[in-house]
Formats: C-alpha cells, sequence, structure tokens
C-alpha cells in the first residue's frame, strides 16, 4: 500500500496592485514557481491594496483599514508570498507598528507578519529550492529594488537562481543596489529629480551590455522601462519571476520606439 504523498504548505498569493492591472504574467509565473516547489497556492479574491500608497502619503487611517482586510483575508494560510518586495515589506514590517496601540489586532499583525515572505526570498531561504528549469538566451543585468534590498534582505537569492537558467549570463550594472527614482510616491511628489534618478539607472543598465534588465518589483521596473522607451533604448524588461518560470515571452514591460 502506498503511503500519501503529504501535501505541500499552503500558499496565498499577495496579488499586487501592478501586477493586477499591469502584468498578470507575473503572478501565473509565480504560481508556477511556487507550485513546482510543491506548494498549493491559492489567490484570494477578497485581498485588496496592501496600503502602501496611503502610508507614504501619511494617511495612516486608510492604512489600517486596508491592512485590516489583508490580514483578515490571508488568516489561515501556512505562508502569504507576494513577487514584490516593496508590498511585502509593508506587510511584514509595518503592519505590526500600525498597530501598536490596539493589542488585539497587533497580535493579529504580528501573526501574519511571522508568515510574510517576498516570492524569490521564500523560494531560495524557507523552500530550500536551488535551480529552477527554465532557458532565456542572453545576457541581462538585475536591479535591486529599495524596499526588497534594505526591508527584506532581497540581494543574493534572485542571482542564485537565475545563475541555474540555461542560455542566461548576467552582467552586474553599476550602482545595481541604487534607487530608480521611483519611489513610489516620491516620484509624483520630486518629478525631476526622479527623471534624473531613473536616467542614471538607464545609463548603467545601457553600460552593462546586456540587452535585458530584470527585476523583483514592478514599480521599479515599469518607472524604468518608461524612461528606457522615452530615451528609446532597445532593452527588454521583466520580472524575474517570468524568466525563472521560463514565461519571458515577447516584449516585455515596455517595447522601446528607437528613434
Amino acid at each position: 500500500m502506498t503511503s500519501p504523498v503529504p501535501a505541500g504548505p499552503r500558499i496565498g498569493l499577495f496579488a499586487t496592485c501592478l501586477m493586477d492591472s499591469f502584468r498578470p504574467s507575473v503572478g501565473f509565473a509565480a504560481v508556477k514557481l511556487l507550485e513546482d516547489a510543491g506548494c498549493t497556492v491559492e489567490v484570494p479574491a477578497a485581498q485588496t491594496c496592501c496600503g502602501q500608497p496611503a502610508l507614504n502619503s501619511g494617511d495612516f487611517a486608510t492604512t489600517r483599514r486596508l491592512a485590516k482586510q489583508v490580514i483578515e483575508t490571508f488568516a489561515g494560510f501556512d505562508y502569504v508570498v507576494g513577487p514584490s518586495g516593496s508590498c511585502m515589506a509593508t506587510i511584514k514590517n509595518d503592519y505590526p507598528q500600525l498597530f501598536a496601540d490596539d493589542p488585539q489586532w497587533r497580535e493579529k499583525a504580528e501573526d501574519l507578519s511571522r508568515r510574510s515572505f517576498e516570492l524569490l526570498s521564500f523560494l531560495t531561504d524557507v523552500l530550500k529550492v536551488d535551480r529552477v528549469k527554465a532557458r532565456f538566451e542572453g545576457t541581462v543585468t538585475y536591479h535591486d529594488s529599495c524596499s526588497g534590498l534594505r526591508e527584506l534582505g532581497v540581494k543574493a537569492q534572485p542571482r542564485k537562481l537565475l545563475a541555474t537558467v540555461e542560455g542566461l549570463k548576467l552582467s552586474e550594472m553599476q550602482d545595481a543596489e541604487t534607487c530608480c527614482g521611483f519611489g513610489g510616491t516620491f516620484c509624483v511628489k520630486y518629478p525631476d529629480i526622479s527623471e534624473k534618478m531613473a536616467s542614471d539607472k538607464v545609463a548603467n543598465i545601457e553600460a552593462s551590455g546586456a540587452g535585458t534588465l530584470l527585476g523583483g518589483d514592478l514599480g521599479c521596473l515599469m518607472n524604468i522601462a518608461g524612461r528606457m522607451k522615452r530615451l528609446g533604448k532597445p532593452v527588454r524588461v521583466f520580472h524575474a519571476a517570468e524568466v525563472l518560470a521560463g514565461m519571458a515571452d515577447g516584449p516585455g514591460l515596455a517595447e522601446p520606439e528607437v528613434r
């Protein structure tokens, strides 16, 4: 008699606003990577924004309201995983602080915090995935997003997995850890500074010689892709999950109009 195969962890996928509105393929890639690693993945329909834009703008009442909905929606999952360092840092680091004066909700926020992870760090650090079955022909460079890098320690994890992708060569750009100028509401409040930072990032990408830019946060990637398009730079842009899942097809986030 064959013993039943134990079920893998039950994952609640946090579908970020940008992924949902602009790049659903990142969500499909995340599901594939998690399922390939033995997880059961669900995408709760009741989830909404993590509240980061409101938090960045100082609207704490709205942030708490959104945080409560997220906390309740993801109760009961073994883990909550999202393909975004900024969103998951908000859930993991900021939620407990939001409810510092509310013991009941603080306890719930801390419980969610312990179960919440950025996708690529979850695959490598928790599930101990050390390689993927994917192929991508070409040279890529990688942008380290501020929140993932500085708040969650995401740096080596994507590079470890990308090193196992057949045909892929990584060419590190100068100042890979420097902000691209997006910063959530920063690019709205300080557009001139943001534009200069994005232009500097584009110059470093071009100098790397890579034909493709990868990263782990759609906000950063869309910001950089938009600047490259306006500057006429022929570099494709993908979320790293799309490459790791073997789903990086077409022009990527932006199809530059080369002048």
